[in-house]
């Protein structure tokens, strides 16, 4: 597909980077002609300076042959007039980041007037990620399927678990039958196991399981299932301002510093129930004072990566508290996964996810679209829910017959509402969703799941 993506800034430069390496024709434009040159030199890419809010240089971009087009810049009214011109110019499908919370409210209405494809607000995505993660406390990661109806969980499995040293086979017939373990990083690999596989102290599961037997299962395990009630934020931008008014909207306490002192004012007036605390969040003893050890969840939230992982660091060293921490740039993912960090949230990776999502679903002319796709375990494996169209490859035959590519499995089955937790005898019908997880990328169709 051709893809033309407006405003390399961080998001963009993923997104082209991710775009790229899915196979799809990719342009980038920008005012920044430094940028633009960096990013070429870097990825397979054509580059274009320009403004995205002049028409004429669009079109010089190939706005007119484009099938989607991605407004990114620092600008929610440049995004919508660059993808408003776009829709005016030619046939393609238009996304737009707005990150302003005036326009939350105002979302499903922009999309309409302006026939917009996607809105895309990555500080709310992030937020809502994270908020999900303060509910249960010990997943690194929790991803939601079927709208909702199905999560897969991550977790670590620490020196005392009772999995330490157990095969799957003995996990699902001795502590937990609905239970199906999708992947598991152990070191710098990432392994789709089987029945035989042996769990040990120190792997990152990802996991589907039965949503009755969520809890029950990590109790079994000895793993702590009660949610945050009390959260220090530290850094009040807008990330920081969306998680905070979902939190208080689930009842749990909020105590939030920010350096600066109109910011502060700003959201104490929309953030009434929230307790706003004029300071600098990287003064240990200020932290002290505010409850850090006692807290039940602590999230670094400033502008710098750096000030972020230290601040994450020194909670996990005098709290007992889950951490979740905030990276913009992703350039050191593999060094930021070796620290001793509990959840590391990016940003621009959960944008692009959800771009992705919709760009392989656009690609799809069967009728078994994705309708959800995540990166699992450092962009190492996937996860995709497919929604099983009536050419389906897969309808009617038993899992255990279906000739599967390597690393890939199917680990759940939406039927008529309810959730299956697959067995080698269960079968797909028209309708159905199914959750796939595979170390194999660009999966764009339901059959390419087999070989």
């Amino acid at each position: 597909m051709k893809i033309l993506i407006v405003g390399i800034g961080k998001t963009g430069a993923t997104l082209a980077r991710t775009l790229t390496n899915e196979g799809h024709d990719v342009t980038i434009m920008d005012s920044d002609a430094t940028r633009v040159g960096e990013i070429c030199d870097n990825n397979d890419v054509m580059g274009f300076v320009g403004d995205g809010m002049n028409y004429a240089a669009l079109r010089e971009a190939g706005i007119a042959e484009a099938d989607v087009l991605i407004a990114v810049t620092g600008s929610d009214e440049q995004n919508l007039l660059c993808c408003l011109f776009a829709k005016k110019s030619g046939r393609c499908a238009t996304i737009a980041r707005v990150r302003n919370p005036l326009y939350l409210s105002e979302t499903a209405f922009i999309r309409e007037q302006i026939g917009l494809s996607m809105i895309i607000n990555p500080e709310y995505a992030a937020a809502t990620e994270i908020s999900r993660l303060l509910r249960f406390p010990s997943a690194i990661d929790i991803n939601s399927f079927s709208k909702g109806k199905v999560e897969m969980l991550t977790f670590k499995i620490r020196e005392n678990s009772q999995l330490a040293g157990k095969n799957l086979n003995f996990v699902r017939t001795k502590i937990e039958p609905d239970v199906l373990f999708c992947c598991v990083q152990r070191g710098g690999s990432c392994h789709i196991p089987d029945g035989n596989f042996t769990l040990q102290a120190g792997d990152k599961a990802s996991i589907i399981i039965a949503p009755k037997k969520t809890h029950s299962f990590f109790k079994k395990i000895g793993v702590d299932t009660h949610g945050a009630h009390d959260v220090m934020i530290v850094g009040g931008g807008r990330l920081a301002y969306y998680l905070s008014k979902q939190l208080l909207e689930l009842g749990i306490t909020v105590r939030l510093i920010e350096l600066d002192q109109a910011r502060c004012d700003e959201l104490a007036e929309k953030l009434p129930h929230a307790l706003i605390i004029h300071g600098d969040g990287s003064d240990k003893n200020l932290l002290l004072e505010e409850g850090l050890a006692e807290t039940d969840a602590f999230v670094a939230l400033t502008g710098f990566d750096e000030e972020n992982i230290l601040l994450s660091l020194y909670a996990k060293e005098v709290a007992n508290a889950k951490v979740v921490t905030k990276v913009d740039r992703i350039s050191f993912d593999s060094l930021i996964s070796k620290l001793n960090l509990d959840s590391v949230i990016y940003p621009c990776d959960i944008t692009a996810e959800y771009i992705l999502q919709y760009v392989r679903t656009k690609q799809n002319a069967m009728g078994n679209n994705v309708e959800n796709l995540y990166k699992l375990l450092g962009d190492r494996v996937e996860a995709l829910e497919f929604k099983i169209g009536e050419n389906a490859p897969i309808v009617g035959i038993e899992l255990q017959k279906m000739n599967l590519k390597k690393d890939l499995i199917i680990c759940g089955i939406m039927h008529e509402g309810k959730f299956i937790l697959p067995g080698g005898e269960s079968t797909v019908s028209v309708g159905d969703s199914i959750i796939v997880v595979t170390a194999q990328k660009q999966l764009n169709d339901v059959a390419d799941i087999l070989r």
